[in-house]
């Protein structure tokens, strides 16, 4: 390896485990941002090159940030508050049907508002409402994490990186949901039953239902309505198989100029309240990502792939969601969707092997806290509302739960081929 290959390398892994480890709790888009600018500044990308590359998030970001801003909207006015007092009441005092019912929301919230607008709004909302309830918030708080990964790709819309592997050659909603629908139910179904039978001990308590109920206002209506309609018009628009970072955006800003009809704060409240550095963070990354193909990272997914094309479908499968999952699991699996679409999109239309690898970069980070952004987003929200939940906490869930649920994703995808 030449010694310029090398400094990238050492430049973009160091970049990457502090994004991970976040030393002196300093956030993660600035060791991403910095390691992306030191590589600029060290002449070892160069900037032509780095623009290129985040030019090429434009449409992610966009995603991002209609999404992050539905999201926020929602938060604000109440509407998660309210979702998840609703699914208390309904409960009618069962813990265990508290349970189901607060899955069942995080499911549709991540298949319509993305997996991180589970991890972020969705979490301080029902640990409000198990903290009412009396119970012990940790199974529920899991919901969050595990639900946001294992239900991520029941629709293109439901995980940014859906859009990152497939770019441009992302399928139609028809043929997606033909690939992808039976596959994602046996992994929401499959991580229910074993989050469920890891909680069961918490799951026989019994509570006192609220006799008083949240109340939705009339802009936390408005707001719902226009997150309906935005869902709606974003699946409509993916059944086309056309980018859905603008028509996002857009809808996001729509729901927020409807809402702020009521009240004038609205938008900027918002825009206060939205994470703006995921946006550096993903930018930074497809910088990093860029410099990492440059010094042999395409090389090496291109090696790989031709390692394990010539296998039977099933093992071929099976090795590309598993490999990927570990590897999502190490350094990140955002990173990892960006070199693994950009090896698989560089090789053309390879369809099987497109749909194992999102299996992996999806389902995969169910493994470990630091797997996924959505998780690290989750963690966040826990540290704001004092809630500390160590890696091997959420390791010994995730070492029974994602090797079960990705293993039968990824054979039920194969046999419906």
């Amino acid at each position: 390896m030449h010694l310029h290959s090398l400094f990238i390398w050492l430049i973009s892994l160091a970049s990457i485990v502090c994004m991970l480890l976040r030393p002196r709790g300093i956030p993660e888009y600035v060791w991403i941002c910095s390691g992306a600018a030191m590589l600029v500044i060290a002449r070892l990308l160069a900037p032509h090159a780095a623009l290129n590359a985040v030019l090429k998030g434009v449409d992610i970001y966009l995603f991002l940030f209609g999404m992050m801003v539905l999201a926020e909207l929602a938060r604000d006015e109440g509407v998660f508050d309210w979702i998840a007092d609703v699914a208390m009441r309904h409960a009618g005092g069962s813990s265990a049907r508290l349970f189901l019912l607060i899955y069942l929301t995080g499911t549709v919230v991540t298949a319509l508002l993305s997996n991180d607008a589970t991890a972020v709004v969705l979490t301080p909302a029902v640990l409000a409402t198990v903290r009412r309830a009396q119970l012990s918030p940790k199974p529920y708080l899991f919901i969050c994490a595990f639900i946001a990964n294992a239900a991520s790709f029941l629709l293109p819309i439901s995980n940014p990186a859906n859009l990152v592997i497939y770019g441009r050659q992302l399928p139609p909603l028809g043929v997606w949901v033909r690939i992808f629908l039976v596959p994602s139910l046996v992994a929401i179904v499959t991580t229910y039953v074993l989050l469920r039978f890891l909680s069961r001990r918490d799951l026989q308590k019994h509570y006192e239902p609220r006799t008083s109920p949240v109340e939705l206002t009339g802009r936390g209506r408005m707001a719902l309505a226009g997150l309906v309609l935005s869902a709606i018009a974003l699946i409509a628009r993916s059944a086309y198989g056309a980018d859905l970072g603008l028509p996002t955006a857009l809808a996001g800003v729509a729901t927020v100029m409807f809402v702020a009809v009521k009240d004038r704060a609205v938008p900027m409240k918002v825009a206060r309240d939205v994470t703006w550095s995921v946006l550096f963070l993903v930018a930074g990354l497809f910088v990093i990502v860029e410099a990492m193909s440059q010094a042999g990272l395409l090389q090496l997914g291109l090696t790989g792939i031709g390692w394990i094309l010539p296998k039977p479908h099933a093992v071929a499968d099976l090795s590309s969601a598993f490999g990927v999952a570990i590897i999502s699991n190490l350094m990140n699996n955002l990173p990892v969707a960006l070199a693994s679409g950009a090896a698989l999109q560089h090789l053309g239309n390879l369809p099987s092997l497109s749909h194992a690898v999102l299996l992996g970069v999806d389902l995969g980070p169910n493994l470990s806290v630091t797997g996924s952004l959505a998780t690290i987003l989750w963690l966040i929200a826990l540290r704001r509302e004092g809630i500390e939940i160590t890696a091997t906490e959420f390791l010994k869930a995730g070492i029974v739960i994602m090797p079960v649920s990705l293993l039968l994703s990824v054979l039920v995808q194969s046999l419906l081929k």
